[in-house]
């Protein structure tokens, strides 16, 4: 089982800049991928970035060049850090993570309102 706790969100002008914190419990965290995915309302949730065990990191077109990804492994916590937001970005975002064995756990997410 692995335990997913984010942090993080909350109301900001477009423009703006947050971070969003993901502190992850009950596996090793260092083997694990991460990932940050969001759901707007009325929509799917979608992928919005993701790191490797190794470091390496993918991400969604819509966020390229203005959202970064990144873990610290000695504090089992994954970052997103959102920067030059924009009203579309608003969505409850989740931390996910993969484990070795292929299973997927969720936090409870947080809200990012993004306001024009």
């Amino acid at each position: 089982q692995v335990q997913l706790v984010e942090s993080g969100g909350g109301l900001v002008q477009a423009g703006g800049s947050l971070r969003l914190s993901c502190a992850a419990s009950g596996s090793v965290f260092s083997r694990n991928d991460m990932g940050w995915y969001r759901q707007a309302p009325e929509k799917q949730r979608e992928l919005v970035a993701r790191i490797t065990s190794g470091g390496n990191t993918k991400y969604a077109d819509a966020v390229k060049g203005r959202f970064t990804i990144s873990r610290d492994n000695a504090k089992n916590m994954v970052y997103l850090q959102m920067n030059s937001l924009k009203s579309e970005d608003t969505a409850v975002y989740y931390c996910n993570a993969k484990t070795v064995y292929l299973s997927m756990y969720w936090g409870q997410g947080t809200q990012v309102t993004v306001s024009s």
